[in-house]
C-alpha cells in the first residue's frame, strides 16, 4: 500500500497530517518487534527526527519492541546531545550505533558484465553488497526507513535503498559506489532518479533484500528560515514511492540561477558541519551553479577535522583536494586504494581548477586548510564583510559586489540555468 501527501500550501504539511499518514502505513500490520533506520543529525532537516519519534511512541504503546539503528554509513556515532535534539524522548539507550566496518555482512554482489553496463564502461568489477546483521534478523516483522529525499552528489537523488547500503552498508559496498559515481561524473548525476549508482543500490535491494518488509518514508523538505517545512510524504515498499519523492524535490530542492555565480557565499550550520567529509557539501551542491573563474567561500565556524574518521583524515591530509588526475594517480598507493570512498570524496571536493574555494574556519589553521588545496581564511575575519546574520538567501550586494548566499547547502542543488540547458 502507497501513501502520498502533499501540501496545500507553502507551510507544508501540518503534524496532524504527517501522524494520520503514519498511523495508516501500519494499518492491518500484526507486529511484535520492529526496526527503525532514521537518519543520523546531519539530515536534521529531514524531519525525520519528529517521524521516528511518532512511530517509536506509537508502536510501544501497542506493545511492540522497537530497535532503532541510525544509518550513519561513515559518520561518527550521534551525542546524547544530538540525539535529544532530532529524535525528543526517545532514551538515548535506544539507539544503536553502526559500524560500517565491523557490523556488516556480505549478502551478493552486483555481477562485473552489470556494472560495466550501468556504468557505460566507466567501471568494470563487481560490487559486494554488504548490510548490518542487525537489518537480517528473521525477528522483524517490520524494518521502517525513514528520511529525505533531496539531490545527493553521490547517487543523484538521497534515500531509499541508498538508505540501506550506505546508511546500514559495509565498506565494500560504500568504496565501490562512491568511486563508480565519481568516475561516471557526479554533474552527469546530481538531481536525478535513475543513474549508475542508483541502479547500484536498486540491484541489491531487489536481489538480496526483497523477501524483507522494507517501509520506506520519505519526505520532501525545505527549512528557508530554518525552520523544517514538509512539502511531501510518500510511504510505500517498492520503488514508487521514490520516484513519486523525487517529482516533488526536483520542483522543491532543484534551483536555477540565470547565469553563472561569480562570487558564492556558503554558511555551515556548526551543529551540523565539523569536517570538510560533511561541509563539502558547500561544494557538490554548488558546483553546477558557479561561473568558470568564479570563487566560492565557505564560512565554516564548526569544522574541526578533515574526515568523520582517523583513517579517512589521514588520507585527506595526506592527497588533499587537488582534482581527478592526482586522485587517480595517488591510487597507486595501497592505504588510498583500500578506501575507495575517501578517493571519491578527493574528487568530489575539487573545483577541478575551474573556481577558487576559501575555507573560513576558527577550529582548525589555516595552514591545515591549505595543506589540503584549499585557500585558508579566519572565520572570524570573513563575516566582518560576510555576516549570516545580514544576508538574505539569494543574490546579495556586498561593498557593491554582488554576491549568491546560500545559508544551508544540505537543503538544494544549485545549477546555472544558461550551461545546463546549452
Amino acid at each position: 500500500m502507497n501513501i502520498y501527501r502533499t501540501a496545500n500550501s507553502e507551510k507544508g504539511l501540518d503534524r496532524k497530517e504527517i501522524k494520520t499518514a503514519l498511523i495508516e502505513s501500519l494499518d492491518g500490520r500484526r507486529l511484535k518487534n520492529v526496526l527503525i533506520l532514521p537518519p543520523d543529525f546531519t539530515c536534521y532537516h529531514s524531519n525525520a527526527g519528529f517521524i521516528t519519534n511518532f512511530y517509536y511512541h506509537y508502536l510501544t504503546d501497542l506493545g511492540c519492541n522497537v530497535d532503532l539503528l541510525p544509518t550513519l554509513g561513515t559518520h561518527v556515532p550521534m551525542t546524547r546531545e544530538q540525539v535529544a535534539g532530532m529524535y525528543g524522548d526517545i532514551p538515548y539507550e535506544k539507539f544503536i550505533p553502526h559500524d560500517w566496518r565491523n557490523d556488516v555482512v556480505k549478502i551478493g554482489e552486483v555481477p562485473a558484465d552489470y556494472m560495466k553496463e550501468i556504468s557505460e564502461g566507466t567501471w568494470t568489477e563487481a560490487v559486494e553488497v554488504e548490510i548490518n546483521k542487525i537489518v537480517l534478523d528473521p525477528k522483524y516483522d517490520l524494518i521502517i526507513s525513514p528520511g529525505q529525499v533531496v539531490p545527493h552528489e553521490v547517487v543523484g537523488m538521497s534515500n531509499h535503498a541508498k538508505n540501506l547500503f550506505v546508511g546500514a552498508g559495509g565498506s565494500s559496498m560504500i568504496n565501490s559506489s562512491h568511486m563508480v559515481g565519481a568516475v561516471y561524473g557526479m554533474e552527469k548525476m546530481m538531481g536525478k532518479a535513475d543513474t549508475p549508482v542508483r541502479r547500484i543500490y536498486d540491484y541489491g535491494l531487489e536481489h538480496f533484500l526483497n523477501d524483507k518488509p522494507i517501509l520506506f518514508v520519505l519526505t520532501v523538505t525545505t527549512a528557508p528560515r530554518g525552520e523544517i517545512l514538509t512539502h511531501g510524504l510518500f510511504i510505500g515498499e517498492g520503488r514508487e514511492c521514490f520516484e513519486k519523492a523525487v517529482e516533488l524535490a526536483q520542483k522543491k530542492n532543484m534551483d536555477f540561477v540565470e547565469t553563472g555565480i561569480k562570487k558564492c557565499v556558503v554558511y555551515l550550520d556548526p551543529e551540523e558541519f565539523q569536517s570538510t567529509w560533511l561541509g563539502n557539501k558547500a561544494i557538490y551542491r554548488t558546483r553546477m551553479a558557479i561561473a568558470d573563474g568564479g570563487e566560492l567561500i565557505i564560512l565554516a565556524p564548526g569544522v574541526d577535522k578533515f574526515g568523520e574518521d582517523e583513517q579517512v583524515d589521514k588520507l585527506i591530509r595526506k592527497y588533499g583536494y587537488k582534482g581527478t588526475p592526482h586522485t587517480m594517480e595517488a591510487l597507486a598507493n595501497e592505504d588510498l586504494r583500500e578506501n575507495l570512498s575517501a578517493a571519491a570524496h578527493l574528487i568530489h571536493g575539487s573545483s577541478e581548477g575551474r573556481f577558487s574555494i576559501t575555507y573560513c574556519v576558527k577550529e582548525i589553521t589555516k595552514e591545515e586548510i591549505e595543506g589540503v588545496g584549499f585557500i585558508g581564511a579566519d572565520y572570524d575575519a570573513a563575516i566582518e564583510k560576510y555576516d549570516p546574520k545580514k544576508l538574505t538567501y539569494g543574490y546579495n550586494t556586498v561593498d557593491g559586489e554582488e554576491i549568491y548566499y546560500i545559508p544551508n547547502p544540505a537543503l538544494g542543488l544549485w545549477i546555472n540555468k544558461e550551461k545546463f540547458y546549452d
